[in-house]
């Protein structure tokens, strides 16, 4: 079975569950890369960190992770994952709702012009 995966300028995703009604995903950011500050309308999310160390913001306020933190994403929250790490950043999403697909993204704020 091939995974769905992708290369982004902060780091990759792979795609391990996609499904009616969650989608999960394997998600490494590079040390020193933050993803976009976004929202999503349709899904809410839940993060487990796997490995490294990173901030994660939060509708505004920031909060250390490390392995074993988990974060809960509500819908329509504004929220980022940053490695403030030496070495990459794992954590596993799962999405949860009514629709999955990345034209759910509403940037706020990205580092790469996007």
């Amino acid at each position: 079975m091939d995974l769905e995966h992708d290369e982004r300028p902060w780091g990759s995703y792979t795609v391990l569950s996609d499904a009616v009604d969650h989608k999960v995903k394997q998600i490494v950011v590079h040390p020193g890369k933050r993803l976009s500050y976004q929202r999503h309308y349709k899904r809410a999310e839940h993060w487990f960190v796997v490995r490294g160390v990173g901030t994660v913001t939060l509708d505004g306020v920031e909060t250390s992770v490390g392995p074993g933190s988990t974060v809960d994403v509500p819908r329509e929250a504004a929220h980022r994952m940053a490695n403030t790490g030496v070495g990459e950043l794992l954590f596993v999403e799962v999405q949860h709702g009514e629709y999955f697909g990345e034209d759910d993204i509403v940037r706020i704020e990205d580092d790469f012009g996007r």
